[in-house]
């Protein structure tokens, strides 16, 4: 007889077979939680765009040139909202851009944005997948 048993013995203690079955649960439990947060991390990461501004040059006081490089899932389409901002970072232009689907993961471009006003910075504020 071990020395746990004796004392259990001793005191009138009982092991209980829940108390295993309980354990063996919540050991499932926080392991499918664990391949869940898994699963959303990958497949959230498997269609992320990384953008990049590279260049920004006022043409004239209605109109920006904003150069920007993508980082994108292959034969994927992308879009990027591109913005102008003024000294006071208030926008004062932006549109939204379609690139077509390629079969490269980086590529450079460069976009006209109309303003309406003189805009002293510019950049990309997002990108996303397009939904096929």
């Amino acid at each position: 007889m071990t020395t746990q048993e004796m004392l259990d013995e001793r005191y009138g203690r009982r092991r209980s077979p829940l108390r295993g079955w309980i354990i063996g649960a919540g050991i499932v439990v926080a392991v499918g939680l664990l391949g869940l947060f898994g699963w959303f991390t990958v497949r959230g990461s498997l269609n992320a765009v990384d953008s990049d501004t590279t260049s920004f040059e006022v043409v004239d006081e209605h109109s920006v040139m904003l150069g920007f490089q993508i980082s994108s899932p292959p034969g994927a389409a992308v879009a990027c909202a591109i913005e102008a901002q003024d000294e006071e970072h208030g926008v004062v232009g932006w549109r939204v851009v379609e690139l077509p689907a390629s079969d490269l993961h980086a590529r450079a471009f460069r976009e006209p944005i109309p303003t309406t006003a003189l805009a002293t910075t510019g950049f990309v504020n997002s990108c996303w997948v397009v939904p096929e």
